[in-house]
C-alpha cells in the first residue's frame, strides 16, 4: 500500500512540476532580453526562492530536506546547472518547436542511462520507441542543416541529456534532490555573470523573467528533481512531455510562431511514440501492481 502511494504521489509532483514548467520559454521570450542576461536574472531569482523557501522550512521543521546531498547531490547540481546553460543557449539558436520537440529525447536518454548504469533492463517495446524517436529527432535535426538552426538543436541534445543524467542519478541515489536542482543555478549564474560583466545588461521587460525565477522555475524544479525519488527515471521524464506539447501553442498564440513542416513531422513521431509507450508503462505498471 505505501509503495502504491508512494507511485501515486510521485505522479502527482511530478505532474505539477511538467505542467508548470510549459510557461518557462514563453516567459523567456516575453522579457526581450539578451541571452547571457536572461539566463543572469532566471537563474538568480531561482536561486534565492529555492534558498529562502528552505530556509522557512528549515525554521519550522527539522525535516528540511537537505541542499546537496553529498557527492550524487553534487553531481546532480552540476548537471542541472550545465542543462540550463544549453537550454538558454538552445532558445536563442532555434526555434521553440525544435527546442521543445528535442528536449521530449530526455525520456528515452533516461530509459537508456537505466539500462546501462542500473540495470533496469528496456523492453523490445522501449527500444522501438527509442528507434521511432531517433527517427523523429533526425528529421527535425536534418531539416535545421543550412538553416543557422543546427546549432541550437545540438545545444537542446545536450540539455536533454544533462536533465537525463540527472534524473538517473538521482533515481540510483534515491536521496531527496527537491532543493539540489535549485542550488544547481549557481554554475549558469556565474557564467552569465561573468559574460553580462562584458556584454553589458541588455533586457526590456525583467519583470517576465524576475516572475519566471521566482515562480514558475522553483516549483518545477522542485517537483521534477524530487520525482526519481518515487517513480523511474522515464516516467519522471515523461512529464517533460507537456512541455513539448504545450509549450509550441503558447509560442504560437503569444508570438505566431509556426513551426516548420519537418519539425511537425519530426515533432508528431516524438509525441504519438512518447505517448503510446508511456500508456503502455503505465498499464505494465498496473498489471504488475495487480498481480
Amino acid at each position: 500500500m505505501s509503495s502504491h502511494h508512494d507511485h501515486q504521489k510521485g505522479l502527482l509532483l511530478t505532474a505539477i512540476g511538467g505542467v508548470t514548467l510549459t510557461v518557462d520559454i514563453p516567459l523567456i521570450r516575453l522579457a526581450h532580453g539578451e541571452a547571457w542576461t536572461i539566463l543572469l536574472l532566471r537563474t538568480g531569482t531561482t536561486f534565492l526562492a529555492g534558498i529562502l523557501i528552505w530556509m522557512v522550512w528549515r525554521s519550522l521543521s527539522d525535516r528540511a530536506p537537505q541542499l546537496v546531498p553529498g557527492r550524487p547531490g553534487l553531481a546532480v547540481a552540476t548537471l542541472y546547472g550545465l542543462g540550463s546553460i544549453a537550454f538558454i543557449t538552445a532558445v536563442y539558436h532555434t526555434s521553440t518547436a525544435d527546442l521543445v520537440f528535442i528536449l521530449a529525447f530526455t525520456t528515452m536518454f533516461s530509459a537508456l542511462l537505466s539500462w546501462l548504469f542500473l540495470g533496469e533492463r528496456p523492453r523490445p517495446a522501449t527500444l522501438a520507441a527509442l528507434a521511432l524517436m531517433i527517427v523523429g529527432v533526425a528529421i527535425i535535426v536534418g531539416d535545421s542543416i543550412g538553416s543557422g538552426n543546427l546549432f541550437g538543436d545540438i545545444m537542446a541534445l545536450c540539455s536533454a541529456f544533462c536533465i537525463a543524467c540527472a534524473i538517473t542519478i538521482s533515481r540510483a541515489s534515491g536521496k531527496d534532490m527537491g532543493f539540489t536542482s535549485l542550488v544547481g543555478v549557481v554554475l549558469p549564474f556565474s557564467v552569465a555573470a561573468f559574460m553580462v560583466s562584458k556584454t553589458g545588461f541588455q533586457v526590456d521587460a525583467p519583470w517576465w523573467i524576475i516572475f519566471n525565477g521566482t515562480v514558475i522555475m522553483p516549483v518545477s524544479f522542485f517537483c521534477l528533481a524530487n520525482g526519481p525519488k518515487y517513480i523511474s527515471g522515464p516516467e519522471v521524464a515523461m512529464f517533460y512531455l507537456l512541455e513539448t506539447v504545450f509549450a509550441p501553442i503558447w509560442v504560437w498564440l503569444i508570438f505566431a510562431e509556426a513551426p516548420s513542416r519537418n519539425s511537425l513531422i519530426g515533432g508528431t513521431i516524438l509525441i504519438v511514440t512518447l505517448v503510446a509507450h508511456s500508456l503502455w508503462q503505465l498499464h505494465e505498471g498496473r498489471k504488475i501492481q495487480a498481480g
